[in-house]
């Protein structure tokens, strides 16, 4: 899926998610934390291209799997 030109979507399972921020840091454009509670949310469900590899890196690095980067 990474980095050619593949279009994907994202989502982050909110009962996973406990808000290390790590989405954040891999992808500011796509993710950011709530005010709330500090849990991780998607600012946009299509991942604009040029962005997938950094969702996928959101992926790879949440440490309770709660990124979830599907083809659309």
């Amino acid at each position: 899926m990474s980095g050619r030109g593949w279009q994907v979507k994202v989502r982050i399972e909110s009962l996973k998610c406990v808000g290390h921020g790590m989405c954040r840091l891999a992808a500011p454009q796509i993710f950011d934390l709530s005010d709330d509670d500090g849990h991780g949310y998607v600012l946009s469900e299509d991942v604009p291209p040029g962005l997938e590899e950094a969702v996928e890196q959101a992926a790879r690095g949440c440490p309770e799997d709660a990124v979830i980067v599907t083809p659309s």
